[in-house]
């Protein structure tokens, strides 16, 4: 399980601090899918930036299992047991693909083991085991494969900030698949940002993010009609 805890993150522009995440507090359980949504420059990127270590809070605490991880670095949080899906991801010039999926995997995979990884996330496997992971890569192929490393090891929690974003919608459709085999089995927590209507609606609760708070949180079934309600107006949903 997770808990957080009265979660702030302060930035100081032109020497006026400013409160991208304000005391946030909310939980995830055991095998659970909590989707985050809400406008854009609302503070869900920031966020999960902050539950992984990338940023360091200002105030409060996070919690993995009981354990208090507020003070660990982002590679002590990953042995924790958390995994993280950037929504830009990195490139790594003169890493091969099969290289990364071995490094994301703790161990040296097997071909084969490569190869499902990578169809599991709509990419033909023998096209793409020897590529490097550098700018000859498109945008959707580099969100694919950074999915594919998430999902190359076993964690207690997943965190994937808008994993829709710059890919297909026959990959899209390989993506929820996913997703929903990774939810159907009950051994990992995620965390998924999206404005994806599709991605909302496989929500075991919905939290809305706005201005660095949360606006609202619940279960889909409270959350997810006053989201179609409101439409697209609210800059929180589109379908795909």
């Amino acid at each position: 399980m997770l808990e957080v805890k009265n979660l702030t993150f302060k930035v100081n522009e032109n020497g006026i601090e400013r409160s991208i995440v304000k005391d946030i507090c909310f939980q995830v359980g055991d095998g659970e899918m909590l989707v985050i949504t809400g406008p854009n420059g609302g503070g869900k990127s920031t966020l999960a930036k902050v539950l992984m270590g990338i940023e360091e809070a200002d105030e409060g605490q996070i919690i993995l299992d009981g354990e208090d991880i507020t003070s660990y670095d982002i590679n002590h949080r990953a042995n924790a047991g958390i995994g993280f899906a950037f929504q830009q991801p990195p490139r790594f010039k003169g890493m091969t693909v099969d290289k990364l999926l071995s490094l994301a995997a703790g161990r040296k995979l097997t071909e084969e083991e490569c190869c499902a990884l990578l169809s599991g996330v709509g990419l033909c496997a023998q096209e793409y085991l020897k590529r490097e992971v550098d700018a000859t890569l498109s945008g959707g192929e580099m969100k694919r494969l950074e999915i594919a490393t998430v999902l190359a090891k076993p964690h207690k929690l997943c965190i994937f900030d808008e994993p829709e974003a710059g890919i297909d919608l026959w990959s899209f459709s390989m993506l929820i698949q996913q997703f929903e085999k990774i939810h159907n089995k009950k051994a990992e927590s995620l965390i998924l940002i999206s404005h994806q209507e599709r991605i909302i609606q496989m929500a075991d609760r919905i939290m809305v993010i706005e201005d660095g708070t949360i606006g609202a949180i619940g279960s889909r079934d409270e959350i997810l009609p006053t989201l179609l309600n409101k439409g697209d107006s609210c800059a929180c949903m589109n379908r795909q």
